[in-house]
């Protein structure tokens, strides 16, 4: 599958299929399993030219998400190995009702917080992932100004479910669909006409308090940190050390005791604060 889509893709064109494959994607591919749920729709394990691929499939309703994921993945020059992997975006009708489809590539191991769930980690496993997801954030905050350059991006939703864990145990950061998009020549900020604006439990305290800078991109790069942070947190609490200063060592080592938990919430809450009423 990734020797058909290389053959497909060059260094000159966004990150996808180009135009004209991706409006045919929706009849090649076979939808196998749900693979997750939330509030944008459902994910979904298809196969396509004989391999997996993701489909996220939006709700009707979350029709500007998947219009901006589509537009942010098509960018020049933002494939990277720590971003997750665009193929194509399609319509397709079922049940006499649209359906909008986001294909990517397929993550068996899931998202990051399903796999601090049931996974440890060893300390250069932490640092793998760490670093994994700070190089991703790094390229997308990057801009890079060239005859096809790329522009810099600003996730604004960085969360632990909001990541993908591969193979190798490195991660991929996915879900562009609240990104800002920034150009420095042209002093262009795009932020979008998304209302919602990410996840409680993740938000900087001036999103929170309603005093960020809107009109200045590094006020948006600045709370990606901040989430990044708050990721690189449980990592580390899922991380056996193997210390021989501490008094609770085992044969199996010890978990990285759990911090004092920010005060956006209880740990399960996963709640997207939006500009109207809860639905």
């Amino acid at each position: 599958l990734q020797e058909i889509y290389d053959e497909f893709c060059t260094s000159g064109s966004g990150t996808g299929l180009p135009y004209l494959v991706q409006r045919t994607m929706a009849r090649q591919i076979s939808l196998v399993e749900c693979v997750g749920k939330g509030r944008y729709g459902e994910v979904w394990r298809g196969t396509w030219m004989g391999g997996n691929v993701a489909v996220k499939i939006f709700s009707s309703r979350d029709e500007q998400s998947w219009f901006r994921e589509t537009e942010i993945y098509n960018t020049v020059q933002l494939r990277h190995d720590n971003i997750l992997c665009f193929i194509a975006s399609d319509m397709t009708s079922k049940n006499s009702s649209t359906q909008l489809w986001l294909v990517t590539h397929f993550h068996e191991l899931g998202s990051l917080y399903d796999f601090l769930q049931y996974s440890s980690l060893e300390p250069d496993g932490c640092l793998r992932m760490c670093l994994s997801i700070a190089c991703g954030l790094i390229h997308l905050h990057t801009e890079i100004i060239s005859s096809q350059g790329k522009p810099a991006i600003a996730h604004r939703d960085l969360k632990s479910r909001n990541i993908l864990v591969k193979r190798n145990l490195q991660c991929c950061i996915a879900d562009l669909g609240l990104a800002v998009i920034h150009s420095q020549p042209r002093d262009y900020l795009d932020v979008g006409n998304n209302p919602r604006v990410g996840t409680k439990r993740y938000m900087a305290p001036e999103v929170l308090d309603e005093t960020i800078r809107t009109n200045v991109f590094e006020s948006y790069k600045q709370t990606d940190i901040w989430a990044l942070g708050l990721v690189f947190w449980e990592i580390t609490r899922r991380t056996i050390v193997n210390d021989s200063r501490s008094h609770f060592k085992d044969y199996e080592g010890v978990l990285v005791p759990e911090p004092i938990r920010p005060p956006h919430g209880p740990a399960g809450e996963e709640d997207a604060l939006q500009t109207g009423p809860r639905q």
